[in-house]
């Protein structure tokens, strides 16, 4: 009897262990940004894909959106997309990795044969880029190793995670379900390798938007870049205006963001570091 008392308590410490592991995880999604409906993928954002957009004077580059880790592109971009749009460039997205799961650096392989597309389709000699998380982090794989230097003009990363994070639940996502999210963990093989000096290859102007109420890549210093301040710049949302409580997974619908985007997007070099964007909503 007291044995199977005991068979009968291993097996609710093993259940329980189940369950936990099953929230972790499920946790870990919540904190990395919230996967859309597989339905949405492979559906550009309003304002996305018009393939026989041709970009002009005014905006030379075609704008190429690359979403976060568990994020459709349509999910991602679809308040940016249209803005973009409606300023006049020509706007692409794709989705990649499965729901940019897949290792960072196979991701960047597809985004290096998508810009090709793009650059093809329009004419153009370079793209600009705009990611949101990983897709903030993972272009400088591409731009590093796989040829992007000479084919990205600008590469504005929304909240990126370009030094990982300490964030405890990446690993927990990754060991079960995310490649991607090791390769985001603070001091990952793939971030030593990305980091690696120069963290900005001579080529783009890179923007880093960051926010102070990053509860995903912690610390949010850690979407900063080291490099010259006449191709660099590193924001801090709330070093503008202070009372904005914008949060990692609504960074790429901000009004706030939006103005630093089309800032760096619309002169040459990086964004300015003395811009003063509208600190209230914007339509």
């Amino acid at each position: 009897m007291v044995e199977h008392e005991r068979d009968i308590m291993r097996a609710r410490r093993t259940r329980r262990t189940a369950r936990l592991l099953a929230v972790a995880a499920t946790a870990a999604l919540c904190a990395l940004g919230l996967p859309a409906p597989a339905s949405a993928a492979g559906t550009p954002p309003p304002g996305a894909n018009d393939w026989s957009c041709k970009p002009d004077s005014a905006h030379p580059q075609p704008v190429v959106l690359v979403n976060g880790t568990f994020k459709t592109s349509y999910e991602n971009w679809l308040t940016l997309s249209p803005a973009l749009a409606d300023a006049g460039y020509c706007v692409f997205s794709f989705d990649y990795g499965d729901l940019a799961t897949a290792p960072v650096a196979d991701s960047a392989a597809e985004l290096r044969d998508f810009v090709n597309a793009v650059l093809g389709a329009t004419g153009a000699r370079k793209a600009d880029i705009v990611g949101h998380s990983q897709g903030g982090m993972m272009p400088r794989y591409y731009v590093k190793f796989l040829g992007g230097a000479t084919k990205v003009d600008d590469l504005v990363g929304i909240v990126p995670s370009n030094h990982g994070t300490t964030h405890p639940l990446a690993l927990v996502a990754g060991a079960t379900l995310c490649p991607s999210c090791v390769d985001q963990t603070a001091g990952s093989d793939f971030l030593q390798q990305l980091n690696s000096a120069p963290e900005a290859p001579v080529g783009p102007d890179y923007t880093a938007i960051a926010t102070e109420y990053d509860e995903v890549v912690l610390p949010y210093t850690s979407s900063f870049l080291d490099g010259p301040a006449s191709y660099v710049t590193n924001v801090t949302l709330q070093d503008r205006c202070p009372l904005d409580l914008t949060e990692h997974d609504q960074a790429p619908k901000s009004p706030l963001v939006r103005q630093w985007v089309l800032n760096a997007l619309g002169r040459g070099g990086p964004a300015d570091p003395a811009f003063v964007p509208r600190c209230l909503s914007v339509g």
